[in-house]
């Protein structure tokens, strides 16, 4: 059953991409088609890397051995490569390097810079470790923006992995949890068309503002720029009213100015007297 479910994916995806090279700027949809691995790779798999692969992702390599859909888009009169979507087939998919950092004497590994259990985040699940406890294998490159793994984690030496995740290395070695299982991140890789930097939406500082372009542009139904939420559980959005916002603001009116009183000297009556007497001579000439 999920052999079929994961051809008719395949080739859904694949028709997909085919009616976007009809839409404006999309071009250059390239899909590598490859053969189902066979039975005997996997099971060399498993023994090298004392690992069981599940059962959903061995089911996609016995469909094909591996995976990537690749297209363009036209910006001005520049091609610019957008999406890509890859599965590393069997044989790529190796363990995690654990070669040094730096090319210098006594370099620090992965291992040395494992962080302690006690800075763990306790509400999350339990990160991957870069030692004996964990095995990491990569599943995707990411075009060099961090690395999808498949981890298996609590591992015995001398005992198969069983169970296995799905997380996302950044660059700067820290992990962020994805999918309990491969098929839940294929559907996730789908659903974000391999944009550059998806994976990023799922870690606090989220994808570059270029990415979130891209995202805007081609993903207008699920994108969402901010995955904060407020205290009703929705999006915070900037909201305009437009009522408010060209609503022409009342100026306040200006005081007046009071004149201060003219307190009238001594013999201001008689001057006061005077100048009536001075008007009705000027009014009778």
């Amino acid at each position: 059953m999920l052999l079929h479910t994961y051809a008719c994916m395949c080739m859904i995806l694949w028709h997909i991409f085919c009616l976007t090279e009809n839409l404006p700027g999309v071009l250059d949809v390239r899909f590598a088609e490859k053969a189902p691995a066979e039975k005997r790779c996997l099971l060399s798999w498993e023994q090298k890397n004392n690992c069981a692969l599940p059962e959903d992702l061995r089911d996609f390599y016995l469909t094909t051995d591996g995976f990537m859909l690749a297209w363009n888009s036209k910006l001005e009169n520049e091609v610019v490569p957008v999406g890509c979507m890859v599965i590393n087939s069997v044989a790529q998919l190796r363990p995690l390097i654990q070669s040094n950092v730096y090319s210098l004497p006594n370099a620090p590994t992965l291992a040395d810079l494992d962080f302690d259990d006690d800075l763990q985040e306790s509400d999350g699940p339990e990160q991957p470790h870069f030692d004996c406890r964990s095995r990491i294998f990569e599943l995707d490159p990411c075009n060099g923006n961090g690395k999808v793994c498949l981890v298996y984690k609590k591992c015995t030496p001398g005992v198969m992995a069983q169970q296995c995740e799905v997380w996302f290395l950044d660059r700067s070695l820290f992990w962020h949890y994805l999918t309990p299982s491969f098929t839940a991140y294929y559907r996730l890789m789908i659903t974000h068309l391999g944009l550059p930097e998806w994976q990023c939406n799922f870690t606090p500082y989220g994808p570059s503002p270029q990415a979130k372009q891209w995202a805007a542009l081609y993903q207008p139904l699920t994108f969402y720029g901010d995955p904060y939420l407020d205290t009703s559980s929705e999006p915070l959005l900037n909201k305009l009213d437009p009522a408010k916002a060209f609503r022409g603001k009342a100026k306040p009116p200006t005081p007046k100015k009071k004149q201060p009183a003219q307190v009238p000297a001594s013999g201001g009556s008689t001057a006061k007297g005077q100048g009536v007497s001075w008007r009705h001579s000027v009014t009778k000439r």
